[in-house]
């Protein structure tokens, strides 16, 4: 019994195969192929889904053979090393057609699967509400739908008929392939009916005049947990990839008796399978309708740059870009003491915010900065009474912080959302309105 239930607790261990570089990047640039970091993003992920990494080999470079995408003699010197590791499985740190799966399997005899299936089975794993499972049902079975073809050792049987009299009848490759389409069909109608209600909920927080703010980011950045201590939420925290999968909204507290919706989002990661961009576009979007962007960095991590070109690929595509942003360097509690990588961080980030979930450092600077570019910065204004309206109009669309009635005029000390560019234009028009007011 125990040696059942060691066979059971034991990991699967898988050999890890990564490709080349990219044009242009030289091995001293990027993770050197020997030492294994070319493919720390994929180990993550592997040791995120549960298994082990049995050993890793990355490619100089690929052929475009249409067997297995590569030469035949590397290909068995892969199949080859797998079978000395011991490995249960191979993972291809880039994405395999179908054709090139099932070769694979057949010259190894295990099972082999790419990047795309590694992150699928990890949102399956970490999917709780009803949104979550849907996008990631339909993210899985909009991927199975081209391999189903090679499910099938014998693809001729059928069903119905015999040939000569009725027709052959269907194959049971068309059969499942009909019954996946229409299941894709059916979830896409329940998926339209949640992101209505998500619609619905947005418009009522939209009526409530209240900006908001997403946490936007890479994976595993810290973004949960900086919306737990930034608002005493309970968001789920793990120091493992994709983590959080629903976007979390709570409300956070600023100074002078302001406050903004927080939302937490789902994390970004490099080659996200587009059947999931799709599954999981209405989640994504949420950061393409907030006022106010808090870009979060990993700044303990050695490829935070590369990450954040990332983030900002994913943000352009959900239309995000040109969202007004404030960089985070999260996780700033573990550069203490490194004044090097501080100082490289800083000229890669400039203007950026160092904070950190665990101490709380820089938070005070944040909340600032989020008032300040919300809110607008605080100016005194000198209104004739004939234009006493004006008062309103920032009593509506900004905070007044003082406010004086007196003969002929009104002296108000506010904060008032826009700002003026280098070519002297007004962002906003009740900063518009009240410019010629304004005292130096």
């Amino acid at each position: 019994m125990v040696e059942v239930k060691e066979e059971e607790e034991k990991k699967a261990r898988a050999l890890l195969i990564g490709g080349p570089l990219p044009k242009g990047e030289r091995p001293e640039e990027a993770s050197a192929p020997q030492d294994g970091r070319q493919l720390s993003e994929l180990k993550g992920l592997v040791s995120t889904l549960g298994m082990e990494t049995a050993g890793t080999l990355c490619l100089t470079r690929l052929e475009p053979t249409p067997a297995y995408g590569m030469g035949s003699g590397k290909a068995q010197e892969i199949a080859d090393k797998a079978k000395e590791l011991g490995a249960d499985c191979i993972i291809f740190d880039w994405e395999l057609d179908p054709t090139k799966q099932r070769n694979w399997e057949k010259l190894t005899g295990i099972p082999v699967f790419d990047r795309n299936e590694v992150i699928i089975r990890i949102f399956a794993q970490r999917a709780r509400t009803k949104e979550a499972v849907l996008q990631v049902q339909l993210a899985q079975l909009s991927y199975s739908l081209p391999r189903l073809s090679h499910s099938y050792g014998n693809l001729s049987r059928q069903r119905g008929g015999s040939f000569g009299n009725k027709g052959q009848g269907e194959t049971q490759l068309e059969l499942d392939r009909r019954q996946v389409e229409d299941k894709i069909v059916q979830i896409r109608k329940e998926l339209e009916a949640v992101e209505e209600s998500r619609a619905t909920q947005r418009r009522q927080r939209e009526r409530t005049a209240t900006p908001a703010c997403a946490l936007v980011g890479y994976t595993n950045a810290g973004k949960s947990s900086l919306l737990n201590a930034l608002t005493g939420a309970d968001a789920f925290v793990e120091d493992k990839l994709f983590a959080t999968l629903d976007p979390t909204t709570r409300k956070l507290s600023l100074s002078e008796g302001c406050s903004v919706l927080l939302t937490d989002t789902v994390g970004f990661i490099s080659k996200l399978p587009h059947t999931l961009i799709d599954a999981f576009k209405s989640t994504l979007e949420e950061a393409s309708f907030a006022d106010l962007l808090l870009v979060t960095v990993d700044a303990s991590d050695p490829d935070c740059i590369k990450q954040y070109t990332q983030v900002l690929k994913v943000l352009a595509e959900i239309g995000a870009d040109k969202i007004n942003r404030i960089v985070l360097l999260n996780k700033a509690d573990k550069l203490e003491g490194d004044e090097v990588r501080t100082a490289q961080l800083e000229a890669a980030f400039p203007g950026a915010i160092r904070t950190s979930a665990k101490s709380g450092a820089g938070f005070e600077t944040l909340l600032s900065a989020v008032t300040e570019n919300l809110f607008g910065e605080v100016c005194r204004y000198r209104i004739p009474l004939a234009d006493c309206q004006l008062v309103e109009l920032v009593r509506k669309n900004g905070r007044i912080l003082k406010e004086e009635w007196l003969d002929g005029f009104v002296e108000l000390e506010a904060r008032v959302p826009g700002m003026i560019d280098g070519e002297g234009k007004v962002t906003t028009r009740t900063k518009s309105l009240l410019a010629k007011y304004e005292e130096a």
